[in-house]
């Protein structure tokens, strides 16, 4: 497992100088594998990981709820989390990972993130019913947007005006994927009026769905963030407590707000479908540790804010399997929307890597005094 230090994009990078020290020494290095510290730390590790694992999670998760009209969300994500636990129990158990014993006191700590996740996941399922894949990661990119003043508030962030004209780029990109849809429902019923008014309510749904889960997914990331600090949970900790406090949520609001009647069942697992059916919840449960475990790596090593630019530059990727595996709707505005969004990560990359090569350059009024997170996050353990 990697140690409990972290790089933020607002703290001092120190390697330049770390290199002149050691060569004015001349210090000998040992021989040998690098070690797994410098494995689990390295930036590149993560990044590629999560990127690989929400592409699974985000085609998996469509392909149970749209293949089959699956409406039993709060069924699955339970079945994900039971999954998930399972899995890691196992690999303990092996000795293959290590993570705490349950604590209720620390349980009470982690519940308020392991609620923001039900909501975060849920949303998303919930919007992927409603939209194609292509859009669902349009608009997910206005997350970022949402994360990046958060970490102004509450870490010390700051906002430069290339960043800015990407969030411009990214709102652009919603636009034009979200008309390119309305577009395309219009003309494709323009026989029946109904079935047009009906069609267009759907993606009125899936847009308002999209909402609640980019204001949820950036409350989950900065949430996080700050937990691990306080808790000093490391990966397989937060996915072990994540799980664990979400399944009695998950499998109350399943039998509470889900319809669990003879006829919806069988809607759900018709005979000739129930086997595959199975089988694809639990790959999307296992595909739930990759996702849970990739993105508590990345939001550790990296940031909240590096950590959904990432996801940013694997929406052309996860855009593409929309369009390749599932019956998103291929036309101009279409694809010049993914394009856009695209762009606007890549944009969104450049000013990062130039707002830390120079951080005092260019930064917009709507900043706060410069702190690093960890900084402020030990100020705020102190507090607490």
């Amino acid at each position: 497992m990697a140690d409990d230090k972290k790089r933020d994009d607002y703290a001092v990078d120190m390697g330049n100088s770390g290199k002149v020290f050691e060569q004015s020494i001349a210090s000998p290095r040992p021989s040998g594998p690098a070690p797994v510290t410098s494995v689990t730390n390295n930036p590149i590790f993560p990044v590629l990981s999560y990127c690989g694992s929400s592409i699974l999670m985000t085609v998996t998760n469509k392909y149970v709820l749209s293949g089959f009209g699956f409406n039993l969300n709060f069924f699955l994500l339970c079945v994900q989390s039971i999954v998930c636990v399972v899995a890691i129990q196992v690999c303990k158990s092996s000795g293959i990972i290590t993570y705490r014993d349950f604590n209720s006191d620390e349980a009470k700590k982690w519940f308020p993130v392991s609620v923001l996740l039900i909501g975060t996941i849920y949303t998303s399922t919930k919007a992927l019913q409603y939209l194609s894949i292509p859009v669902y990661t349009i608009f997910k990119n206005l997350t970022i947007i949402l994360i990046a003043y958060g970490e102004v508030l509450w870490f010390g962030g700051s906002v430069t005006g290339m960043a800015l004209f990407s969030f411009g780029l990214m709102v652009l990109s919603s636009v034009i994927a979200a008309w390119a849809d309305i577009q395309h429902a219009l003309q494709n019923y323009a026989h029946s009026q109904s079935e047009a008014s009906a069609k267009v309510s759907t993606l009125n749904a899936g847009y308002m769905w999209m909402l609640f889960n980019c204001v949820s997914s950036a409350a989950y990331v900065l949430g996080m963030r700050k937990r691990i600090k306080l808790t000093n949970f490391k990966d397989f900790d937060t996915m072990f407590y994540n799980n664990v406090l979400s399944i009695p949520i998950l499998l109350a609001a399943s039998f509470f707000l889900e319809n669990w009647s003879s006829e919806n069942i069988e809607t759900n697992f018709p005979p000739l479908q129930r086997n595959r059916i199975v089988m694809a919840m639990i790959f999307s449960g296992l595909s739930s540790v990759f996702i849970s475990y990739t993105s508590a790596w990345c939001v550790r090593v990296t940031s909240s804010t590096t950590y959904s630019m990432v996801g940013a530059l694997n929406k052309l990727p996860i855009a593409l399997s929309g369009l390749i595996f599932f019956d998103a709707p291929v036309t101009v505005p279409s694809v010049s929307a993914i394009g856009v969004g695209f762009v606007s990560g890549i944009v969104y990359a450049l000013a990062k890597v130039k707002q830390q090569a120079a951080p005092k350059a260019g930064v917009l009024p709507t900043t706060s005094q410069p702190m690093s997170a960890s900084s402020q996050s030990a100020r705020d353990s102190f507090k607490s």
